[in-house]
């Protein structure tokens, strides 16, 4: 009878432990896995893409529509431009002012219509087209060198030089109409000989002048310096 209880207690006992493994075990949480090392990449690197993606076709968009809105400026001013073109031309009194303008300088061209005029007017417009290219590339090379650089000298040379040539073309122009100057050779010749060396005096001239300025402009920031300090 004993040995019988005993074996009774025995069974309890172990049936209560392994009751409790399995209520310990089910209640249990389940570990946390960490993700692996190669999809934490990827996912780094297709946000990447997808980042330089929309920032590609974000300046895409913008310089679009950059360009349609010049486009759209552009048309617009001509348009309004044309507009006020065709309202001058209709109205009278901007006519006369027109006419006002060109009378004297139309009476001037009449007056000085001769060979020796167009001579000087070609000399000098030669000149000018050598004196200004020479300066807006062996100047400011130069300068450039003695380390002085100044847009506002570049545009004013480069709109001198446009002036010079247009002025070139429109002198030909007219002496090839009321002169004969463009059907001698000597005379155009000469002209150009002449306008080469006064253009390449002038260069040197205005070369002169700009490092000039480069030099006062380094004694004024040496100047400054020296009153900050």
């Amino acid at each position: 009878m004993k040995s019988v209880l005993g074996s009774l207690l025995m069974l309890l006992v172990l049936a209560s432990v392994g009751f409790a493994q399995d209520e310990s075990g089910s209640t249990a949480a389940p570990a946390a896995t960490d993700p692996p090392a190669e999809t934490t990449e990827e996912t780094v690197e297709t946000t990447e893409k997808e980042a330089e993606t929309d920032l590609n076709k974000t300046l895409e968009d913008a310089a679009e529509t950059a360009q349609k809105t010049a486009k759209e400026a552009g048309e617009y001013v001509s348009e309004q431009s044309e507009k006020v073109r065709q309202q001058l031309d209709e109205s009278e009194e901007a006519k006369e002012v027109s006419a006002g303008i060109l009378k004297p300088i139309y009476s001037m061209a009449e007056y000085m219509s001769f060979a020796s005029f167009h001579w000087v007017a070609f000399a000098l417009m030669v000149s000018g087209v050598v004196s200004f290219a020479l300066q807006l590339v062996l100047g400011k090379l130069v300068v450039l060198a003695r380390g002085g650089f100044s847009l506002v000298e570049i545009f004013g040379d480069t709109q001198a030089f446009l002036i010079s040539l247009v002025g070139l073309f429109l002198t030909t122009q007219a002496a090839a109409e009321n002169s004969t100057f463009t059907e001698s050779a000597g005379a155009v010749l000469t002209a150009t000989a002449v306008g080469v060396v006064v253009g390449i005096i002038f260069y040197y001239w205005g070369q002169s002048i700009e490092i000039q300025a480069v030099k006062g402009r380094r004694v004024e920031q040496r100047k400054e310096k020296a009153r900050r300090i």
